[in-house]
């Protein structure tokens, strides 16, 4: 066995405990539901082990997926990217996550990380890393932005003053709906292909960004998940909850990645949120809060004074 195929092990065996950590965490908060599993396998090789909470008091859909697919051939979303790449086998393992809080109050949330190997036998593997984290809210406190900004940073300290700033600005890039004119969220951390540091630096650093989740989004939920609502609270997040929906279903190289090689499309799709709301041409009153929010669509350097 090769060093990339220990590797590989090494980073399956924390990806499958982070899974594990990650699910307790969050069901820790949760008074009413509980996360069923389900093991599946895809037919050209690998599969994965999906959990998925639905219904509960704090969380009206939580889902956290941990993929390990393998195939001979990149499916056309890797391939694009990197053309040099089209013809090796590949293999690509993962832990992804998307939280849809029952409260409009509490931000929903992402994170994934992952790892990504291409193989050919008259040529050295290929391998990078890539994932991150990012935050969005509906009607949100500068504090929760704060918080976890401040916990991006911490993860990435160790590893550069510049890495920071560098996959911030990553994000902002990445989760930006261009038909609307506005960034998914508040951001967070967004890194890809990433290889530079050798791999057991760059394997570091993934699990750094993996370990600071639960830190960064569990105090934001405990704050927020018994603020009182009502049905405009409500509608405003279902509305707001469109744009997720169209992000992760036009513009997210994950999700098209998945759907191309053929992974376990219900664990794919689980990132859409269980109910939501499109109008035409609505726009928020001048002066409130759901007007306030597009302040926070914008790119900014939150952590600046701090």
């Amino acid at each position: 066995m090769n060093h990339d195929e220990v590797s590989a092990a090494a980073a399956k065996d924390y990806l499958l405990d982070l899974q594990e950590r990650i699910c307790k965490g969050l069901q820790g908060l949760e008074s009413d539901g509980s996360f069923r599993e389900d093991a599946w396998e895809r037919p050209e090789g690998g599969g994965g082990r999906s959990r998925v909470l639905e219904d509960g008091a704090v969380f009206e859909k939580a889902g956290v997926n941990f993929s390990h697919v393998h195939g001979e051939g990149l499916p056309a979303a890797a391939s694009a990217r990197r053309p040099e790449l089209a013809g090796r086998r590949f293999e690509a393992l993962g832990v992804s996550l998307v939280i849809h809080p029952r409260n409009p109050y509490v931000p929903t949330s992402h994170a994934n990380v992952r790892l990504f190997v291409a193989t050919r036998e008259d040529a050295a593997p290929v391998w990078w890393f890539g994932g991150g984290f990012d935050l969005t809210p509906f009607y949100p406190f500068e504090e929760d932005v704060l918080h976890w900004h401040r916990t991006a940073r911490a993860a990435c300290q160790p590893f550069g003053e510049d890495v920071y700033p560098r996959f911030k600005r990553w994000c902002d890039e990445y989760f930006y709906l261009p038909h609307r004119d506005e960034t998914r969220g508040v951001g967070g951390l967004f890194f890809d292909d990433l290889d530079a540091w050798g791999f057991s630096r760059c394997f570091d650093f993934m699990r750094h960004v993996g370990d600071h989740y639960l830190p960064a989004y569990l105090p934001i939920v405990e704050r927020r998940q018994a603020l009182p609502w009502s049905e405009r609270e409500r509608d405003f997040q279902l509305y707001r909850r469109g744009r997720y929906a169209e992000f992760n279903l036009v513009y997210d190289r994950g999700t098209l990645f998945g759907l191309q090689s053929r992974g376990r499309t219900e664990s794919i799709l689980m990132s859409l949120p269980p109910e939501v709301r499109w109008r035409y041409d609505w726009q928020p009153q001048p002066g409130t809060p759901e007007e306030a929010l597009g302040d926070y669509l914008r790119p900014r350097d939150w952590l600046e004074q701090t």
